[in-house]
């Protein structure tokens, strides 16, 4: 095995975890998140909570693409779906909460590792940026 398939493997892995423990951890929470939240995060959680199938929908995808990441199958796909939410994280950590946001940089350097760079996946992710003429 080489150098870069085991890099591709831990990201893969650990990214797997992040999102499989965040999706898995709302859904048995009840999608209720701590009272201690500052006052705009906890503004913004509120519309999402009062929006009613926001949360179960993220919470739901972050657990079911989590879990793609760690057993390895449809990974392109995962690593797609889960990127528009990546960068909601970063933002919600840069405007809301800055204290998170060397965690959301380093979720959202795995996922350009493995998108970008890992010679596993990145040639299926490269084609959605072909132009087709």
């Amino acid at each position: 095995m080489t150098m870069k398939s085991r890099a591709t493997i831990a990201a893969r892995v650990l990214l797997g975890l992040v999102f499989f423990g965040s999706g898995l951890f709302g859904i048995i929470s009840h999608f209720k998140f701590p009272p201690n939240l500052p006052p705009n995060l906890l503004t913004f959680v509120q519309g999402l909570t009062a929006s009613v199938y926001f949360l179960p929908l993220l919470k739901t995808t972050e657990l079911l693409c989590g879990l793609l990441l760690l057993v390895g199958w449809f990974v392109p796909l995962a690593l797609v779906v889960l990127a528009p939410i990546i960068i909601n994280i970063f933002f919600t950590h840069l405007f809301l909460e800055p204290s998170g946001v060397p965690m959301a940089v380093i979720i959202g350097a795995l996922e350009i590792y493995l998108a970008f760079f890992s010679p596993t996946y990145n040639p299926t992710i490269k084609q959605l940026f072909r132009k087709d003429v």
